[in-house]
Parts: structure tokens; C-alpha cells; sequence
């Protein structure tokens, strides 16, 4: 996937970080946690960009 096709998890809504040391990020749309982004992982095994992400809201 492109640079500019990838999908930044930190400024999603769904993201989330884990206390688990093998697998420190999660997904909280999809319901997994990976030791990649969650975005590689969707893309990997589905092979299209992640639908779900969302821009968290700025306050």
C-alpha cells in the first residue's frame, strides 16, 4: 500500500493502546488487538483500506 493510502490509527476514534506487551494495539470496530497497526492488519488480511475509521473528535 502507498504512503498516502495508509490510514493513521492514532487519529482514529477506534484506536485504542493495550496493557498487553504482545499485542499493544487494538481495535475497538473491528473487536481485535495486534501487534501492528490496526490498519496493516485489515489491510493484509482483507486487502482493501480499513471503512471504519473515523477522525477523533478535537476538543
Amino acid at each position: 500500500m502507498k504512503e498516502e493510502e495508509k490510514i493513521d490509527c492514532y487519529r482514529c476514534r477506534y484506536f485504542f493502546v493495550t496493557w498487553d506487551k504482545y499485542f499493544p494495539m487494538g481495535c475497538k470496530a473491528f473487536g481485535f488487538k495486534s501487534r501492528d497497526l490496526p490498519s496493516s492488519v485489515v489491510y493484509r488480511s482483507s486487502g482493501i483500506r480499513c471503512q471504519k475509521f473515523e477522525e477523533k473528535k478535537r476538543h
